[in-house]
């Protein structure tokens, strides 16, 4: 059985038109879907206005970073002027430094103690470390025990001495005796000649007793300066600091072992402090030993301390790398040292340290008169 149903399509719709696909006409043909709008996708770049707005802000900051850059530079130029010096003073630059004193110790050992540390300030005389002293101080009661021998072996000697002595004296007594007898025929030759043998034999027991006193006494003088020897190696094994100075380096710990000369520390002695400065030959010519000199330190500006000049190099050489500019070090050069006056070092010992940058203004013309900044009453 058949069912039929007829449906019509609705009057106010269009007849769908058809389309022909491989020669052969479609009536329905595949919808075509269309893309999202792009109204409707992610806002994946930033608005115009939003980059406009971080640009807008950018400018400002690049301004005040260079403003800040600015503001550095002046207030460095400021506070290290470089004033402008008359004719007669040349000036160079250089690094602080201080003559370095090593203090090793005298013979092999292990250290014992360490009484001091790097930065530490020290005295002269002042005991820094000390070495392990066991073995030589058991040589040295060794040595006094000897002394004790050699002492009573000189006494029994000068005891013996003076045996001989009277001995000595006796036969000559008992000669005079029986010389006075013979002449009287109460005694016989034979009796003198037998008291001149003892007189023999008592002179030279005393000459035997005289060498071993001298030998007793040469064995006491040995003991004696054998035990001074180990006093001295116990005293040299306390390691003292010669200068009065600043501890450097620390180049041993307790408990270490070193040989002869072994580094302990390395100490920087505060009283001779210098600066080498290196000066063309126009300047370096007119240079003289004792000359007046000046020392401005980057870290104290605004103070020149008064120094002289005590070396003045007798060859050109290429100034070194510390110098700043490279122009300067494509020119022979002549190395000055000027030392800063001890005397107002000992009122800045804590201030003193090697490697600290600065300028060194030398004298070339006695005649001239140091600028208000470079004058020795700026540096109170």
């Amino acid at each position: 059985m058949s069912i039929s149903k007829n449906v019509e399509a609705p009057a106010d719709k269009a007849e769908a038109p058809q389309e022909t696909i491989g020669g052969q006409s479609v009536a329905n043909p595949p919808a075509i879907i269309e893309p999202p709008a792009v109204a409707k996708l992610p806002a994946l770049i930033p608005p115009v206005k939003t980059m406009r707005r971080k640009q807008h802000w950018l400018r400002p900051g690049l301004l005040i970073f260079v403003v800040l850059l600015a503001a550095i530079g002046g207030g460095y130029w400021w506070l290290h002027p470089r004033p402008g010096l008359p004719p007669g003073i040349a000036s160079g630059n250089g690094r602080l430094d201080a003559d370095e004193i090593d203090i090793d110790t005298k013979f092999a050992g292990r250290i014992a103690k360490l009484f001091a540390d790097e930065g530490d300030l020290t005295k002269a005389g002042e005991v820094l470390a000390k070495m392990d002293t066991q073995d030589v101080e058991a040589q040295l009661k060794q040595s006094q025990a000897l002394i004790l021998q050699a002492q009573e072996a000189l006494n029994a000697a000068n005891a013996t001495l003076d045996q001989q002595k009277s001995l000595v004296l006796y036969a000559q007594q008992e000669i005079a005796r029986t010389q006075a007898l013979v002449g009287k025929g109460f005694a016989t030759k034979e009796q003198l000649d037998s008291r001149t043998q003892l007189l023999v034999a008592a002179a030279a027991g005393q000459r035997a007793a005289e060498d071993a006193v001298r030998g007793s006494r040469d064995a006491l003088d040995a003991a004696t300066h054998a035990a001074e020897v180990y006093q001295a190696d116990i005293a040299d094994a306390s390691l003292v600091s010669p200068r009065d100075g600043r501890i450097e380096y620390r180049i041993a710990n307790v408990g270490e072992v070193l040989p002869a000369g072994g580094k302990v520390f390395t100490i920087l002695d505060t009283a001779y402090v210098y600066m080498d400065i290196y000066l063309p030959t126009e300047s370096a010519g007119r240079v003289k030993l004792g000359s007046d000199a000046r020392v401005v330190l980057d870290a104290y500006p605004t103070r020149a301390f008064p120094a002289k000049v005590v070396f003045v190099a007798a060859q050109a050489q290429f100034t070194p790398k510390t110098v700043e500019t490279q122009a300067e070090r494509d020119v022979l050069m002549f190395r000055v040292r000027v030392r800063i006056n001890p005397e107002l070092l000992l009122a800045h010992t804590a201030d003193v340290r090697s490697g600290l940058p600065g300028m060194a203004y030398v004298q070339t013309d006695p005649k001239v008169v140091w600028p208000a900044t470079l004058r020795a009453d700026a540096s109170k």
